[in-house]
């Protein structure tokens, strides 16, 4: 037979790869700190490399260790899924699903979702954690998440995804803007005109960025927002426009009078927002059904500027 790894050596492995440390990684798996290290290198002299540098001031992966990650996350995710599997009555979505979510996208398309989620799934745990689309990609191909939430374009290949839904985004400018009595703008009027922005890494930051390119506009990079609340307060007292999603128009606007809403006359302002995980996940069947769930649940809130996608 040939030498597998078991699935202990894969847990020590990841364990001190995310502490950083043997002796945080042996508490978080229960054991002491020798037998932990005994069996990574036990680990790493049959595979005949070596996996963890012990000479820094933190435990960090090798080369050779970085390689191997996600295939032990993936087999310790596989082996997580063969007993779920093995325990559920059905083949629902119960169980824990450790969700990545785009700031842009989580505060204002999730509830309705985790709502229904909550009516339809009683026994689902949710792990929700927030980051940027460039930061929830790696997270998801790596095993770290097991789906997310997130705008297209997605840059990784090896995931796979439904979209869950289409959103108008609208310009912002300030009500007392020279262009805000205008229905609607041109792009050409955008000439000379400063665009706030939210920082890289962020879907909306490459559509501002294209949006510049297209009208002569400046991107005010000196003043990237952290979030859209910031980037609506600066737009509010004069300092540039920026571009704003429809589901946080409908969540944050209801009382806003300092900046108002245009669309473009002739530039096409969409995003689509998918749900996004690992290529080859065992749980694809369970995210395929929490897509279905989502736009179902989007269908039901009714928010102006948002399309549930059918498949």
């Amino acid at each position: 037979m040939p030498y597998r790894p078991t699935h202990r050596q894969l847990e020590y492995l990841v364990a001190v790869a995310d502490h950083g440390h043997f002796g945080a990684a042996a508490r978080a798996c229960n054991v002491s700190q020798p037998t932990l290290s005994a069996q990574l290198r036990l680990l790493e002299d049959r595979l005949g490399t070596v996996l963890i540098d012990r000479g820094a001031a933190t435990a960090q992966p090798t080369p050779a260790g970085q390689a191997l990650l996600p295939l032990a996350r993936s087999v310790l995710e596989t082996l997580d899924e063969l007993v779920r599997v093995a325990g559920a009555a059905d083949s629902g979505l119960g169980g824990l699903i450790r969700l990545g979510v785009a700031p842009t996208v989580g505060p204002y398309l999730l509830p309705p979702v985790l709502e229904a989620l909550q009516a339809d799934v009683p026994d689902l745990e949710l792990y929700i954690r927030e980051e940027r689309p460039v930061q929830l990609e790696p997270a998801v191909r790596d095993g770290a998440l097991d789906c997310a939430f997130t705008p297209l374009p997605l840059r990784d290949e090896r995931l796979i995804h439904e979209v869950i839904c289409e959103e108008k985004i609208y310009l912002g400018l300030p009500a007392r803007h020279r262009l805000a009595a205008a229905a609607e703008i041109p792009v050409a009027a955008l000439g000379g005109e400063r665009m706030l922005t939210l920082g890289r890494g962020h879907r909306l930051y490459e559509q501002v960025q294209a949006l510049c390119a297209v009208s002569g506009a400046a991107m005010g990079e000196d003043y990237e927002g952290t979030s859209l609340d910031a980037i609506r307060q600066m737009v509010s007292i004069g300092m540039g426009l920026s571009l704003f999603p429809a589901a946080y128009v409908a969540s944050e606007f209801a009382k806003e009078r300092q900046v108002v809403l245009r669309e473009l006359s002739d530039w096409p302002m969409l995003r689509r927002v998918v749900l996004a995980w690992r290529t080859g996940s065992p749980r694809q069947l369970h995210f395929q059904r929490l897509a279905i769930l989502a736009r179902t649940a989007l269908s039901s809130a009714v928010l102006e500027g948002v399309e549930p996608v059918s498949r």
